[in-house]
């Protein structure tokens, strides 16, 4: 939720300001001097402040250097009672958002905010795309893209987190991207598999034992949780973890000790824990199947990865990017997705998800020997059978658009400009889509000439095959 913050010395100016700017999505705070303000926007993570230039222990004009230099580089808007031709020149070149006079209606104040809000969130985005590390996901659509902000935030802490989503949506690799974003990204990333792990070793296999603790001990050995040491410890389908071993986990989170079997002394095993289940773990808690104090240890945040389906305009991305694992050039081996089979691809819901996706290419590929264009009878036979259902539903009359889901228009928030602006960028999407980014047919299609193309799609920062 953003966060905004006043700082003015008139307190019934703030608190209409407070009063005006608040609503459900945004939180509104104020301070009376300087200091009460700086000092707030160093302890938290504020996006826009409303700065006064004449305040009881200083300069607003003066601070706006130091406000710059915090990580999160708030918007600045400018209110004051005073014409002031220089201020407000010093304040534009030292790049605040705004220069607004206290006489200004509330209006004024609220558009500012709105404006000032959606270039500090765009202005974030472009940032963190530049630092992040994606560790192989692959995608560009507004869920995943906010799924990978979800984790960039996660890896700047030390706290546990629970990824939860479908099999096969790629858990494992957004737990590795997390490692990868954070300080530890240099140790070790270790994965248990918690579906995997046979009852009676299990204690064996996480915290190790020593020679001669039980009679195939022959050898000292170490456990997972201290082959961790450092670094970070994935646990993979945790949902399946036997209640005896998250009693024995708990403590472990606790204290960071724990005792090798046959071992008289604790080690020590200083990880940070990330956690994976396509289960729900709370229907686990209230059905008595999962340890209600292990939950909330394990899920201090909690992702969700998005299902295939609900992303499928990254689906010619996660194509393009899978064949060429596949094509050997120097061999000649060459594959490429005609229309027609990417067409069945966007169809097709995946209930594996990614990993049903890469199967599936690997069967086309392996079903089309020696290279050449995939065409749908290269496709599974689950999946073609599946999409001839859906067609023949089409073709009945049922309404195939209804499990689509419009947003209703924000018509306060969203002028028609931008409107305009943001139908303009979904309509590329679905051109790219429909034409697998083949930039002659999409002209050919939406009536553009190929330069005009070019700077919608360098404008919307779009891929092109």
């Amino acid at each position: 939720m953003p966060k905004v913050l006043i700082i003015d010395d008139n307190r019934q100016l703030c608190e209409m300001l407070v009063e005006s700017l608040s609503k459900d999505d945004v939180t509104v705070s104020f301070q009376l001097t300087l200091k009460q303000g700086l000092d707030q926007l160093f302890s938290d993570q504020i996006d826009v402040i409303f700065l006064d230039i004449n305040l009881p222990d200083g300069n607003g004009l003066g601070a706006i250097e130091r406000i710059n230099s915090h990580p999160n580089q708030p918007e600045i808007i400018i209110i004051t009672g005073f014409k002031d031709q220089d201020g407000a020149e010093t304040a534009i070149k030292s790049g605040v958002w705004d220069y607004i006079p206290k006489g200004g209606s509330p209006k004024e104040f609220q558009l500012s905010l709105e404006r000032a809000l959606k270039y500090h969130r765009q202005k974030q985005q472009r940032s963190l795309e530049n630092k992040l590390n994606r560790n192989e996901i692959i995608g560009e659509s507004p869920a995943i893209k906010s799924s990978l902000t979800k984790i960039f935030k996660a890896a700047q802490t030390d706290v546990p987190v629970l990824l939860s989503g479908e099999t096969g949506t790629g858990k494992e690799l957004f737990g590795k991207a997390i490692h990868k974003n954070s300080s530890r990204l240099r140790e070790n990333f270790i994965i248990v598999d918690c579906a995997a792990l046979p009852e009676e070793l299990a204690e064996s296999i996480l915290f190790g034992h020593t020679k001669g603790a039980f009679t195939s001990a022959d050898s000292d050995k170490t456990g997972l949780v201290r082959l961790a040491h450092k670094g970070t410890l994935f646990l993979d389908e945790v949902g399946e973890l036997s209640l005896s071993l998250q009693k024995k986990f708990l403590r472990v989170l606790q204290e960071k000790k724990f005792r090798p079997i046959g071992s008289k002394e604790e080690i020590e095993s200083d990880f940070r824990l990330v956690s994976a289940t396509h289960r729900d773990l709370q229907e686990m808690v209230n059905n008595g199947d999962f340890r209600e104090d292990f939950y909330f240890r394990i899920s201090v945040i909690k992702i969700n990865i998005p299902a295939l389906r609900d992303r499928k305009t990254d689906i010619p991305l996660l194509v393009q990017n899978i064949l060429k694992q596949h094509c050997s050039p120097e061999q000649g081996i060459i594959y490429d997705a005609s229309t027609a089979f990417m067409k069945e691809f966007l169809m097709y819901d995946w209930p594996g998800n990614v990993r049903e996706l890469i199967s599936a290419l690997a069967y086309a590929c392996a079903d089309c020997y020696g290279g050449g264009q995939l065409v749908p009878m290269h496709l599974p036979d689950q999946i073609r059978t599946t999409n001839i259902d859906k067609k023949i539903t089409i073709d009945d009359g049922s309404d195939f658009s209804s499990d689509v889901k419009t947003d209703p228009i924000r018509f306060e928030q969203m002028p028609l400009k931008a409107f305009i602006e943001e139908m303009k960028e979904k309509y590329l999407n679905q051109l790219l889509l429909y034409t697998q980014g083949n930039i002659q047919e999409a002209c050919r299609l939406s009536g553009l000439s190929r330069g005009h193309l070019y700077s919608l799609l360098k404008k919307y920062k779009k891929p092109v095959a």
